[in-house]
């Protein structure tokens, strides 16, 4: 988005107030006791419980917690065949083909790190802990201690299946200067999931840091992607439902947990501009799964079982 003059300044300073709002819910009297890593950080124990708003049935899977360091500044999804800024780089975990000549064609036989034979690609930025000598884009990367992958069903409908390359967004890289519309981003700790907030989060003793990415899961029936990336698959209305003229599909959570010290300043990699914000999270998936595989999926969620992938049951 381009501003000039005071209108960029002015998008500044309205998206940073945006921000505040959007923040944790404190505790008591909604007083947020002062932190010493700065005013993207909360302190778990001031942000109030919210329950999660999801369907009966569930699917889990295992794609590993991206161990081997797949990562690059590709977006297959919005910006195909081109490379990004290299100091926004993202993480995969299923499809092992991703790379800066990829498009979402290129991908299908690309292998993965799935137990199940899923290729799908699952993204996001990398987290980094940051030390007094790294410079405004360094830190040490983080590799998840794990990630957990889950479909759910729908609360209102059945699902059907996900059609073959459908793209799902969730989040806004720059959410900090775009307003904060599109904003999704969650972050929580392991002792309490239920405590939910847009700021990077301060866990108790040896609690991991969590983030949560809950993807879209209405259709249009007709499209596997639109120019926006978000038009042809958008969110269910409060309660469940899906807008008239779509059709509920497989519901992604993504469990995304790091093993961060308190007290330990850390943050994820942003665009010029965005100053690393915690509010500008965002993911992406493109759907590789055999069809196959995808109907036992929408037969789980359908019938309300809870389900874990065969290449998981019995580890």
């Amino acid at each position: 988005m381009a501003f000039v003059g005071s209108g960029r300044r002015r998008a500044a300073t309205l998206a940073l107030a945006l921000e505040v709002l959007l923040a944790g819910v404190a505790v008591g009297a909604g007083i947020v006791r002062h932190q010493p890593l700065g005013p993207d950080y909360v302190d778990i124990a001031d942000v109030a419980a919210q329950p999660f708003d999801v369907g009966a049935g569930s699917y889990t899977w295992d794609c590993g917690r991206n161990e081997i360091g797949h990562r690059n500044s590709a977006n297959v999804v919005v910006t195909p065949g081109r490379p990004g800024a290299g100091h926004h780089l993202h993480d995969y975990i299923g499809n092992l083909s991703v790379d800066i000549p990829s498009t979402v064609r290129s991908l299908a036989g690309g292998g993965t790190t799935c137990g199940n034979g899923d290729e799908s690609s699952y993204y996001w930025p990398v987290l980094r802990v940051v030390g007094a000598d790294d410079g405004p884009h360094g830190g040490a990367v983080q590799v998840p201690v794990s990630i957990s992958l889950t479909y759910y069903g729908n609360a209102r409908s059945p699902v059907v299946e996900m059609p073959w390359l459908l793209r799902g967004t969730v989040g806004d890289a720059y959410a900090l200067t775009n307003g904060g519309a599109r904003a999704a981003a969650v972050w929580s700790c392991s002792g309490s999931p239920d405590r939910r907030t847009t700021r990077y989060v301060i866990c108790p003793g040896a609690e991991r840091v969590l983030r949560i990415f809950d993807l879209p899961s209405c259709w249009d029936g007709r499209r596997a992607d639109s120019s926006d990336h978000r038009q042809h698959l958008v969110f269910p209305a409060p309660g469940g439902g899906c807008p008239i003229s779509t059709f509920a599909v497989p519901r992604l959570r993504i469990v995304v947990a790091y093993a961060i010290a308190r007290g330990t300043r850390y943050r994820i990699d942003s665009f010029e501009g965005q100053r690393h914000s915690p509010l500008t999270d965002h993911a992406f998936f493109v759907n590789l799964m055999p069809s196959a595989l995808m109907r036992e999926i929408v037969h789980c969620l359908n019938a309300g079982l809870v389900c874990t992938d065969r290449s998981q049951r019995g580890s």
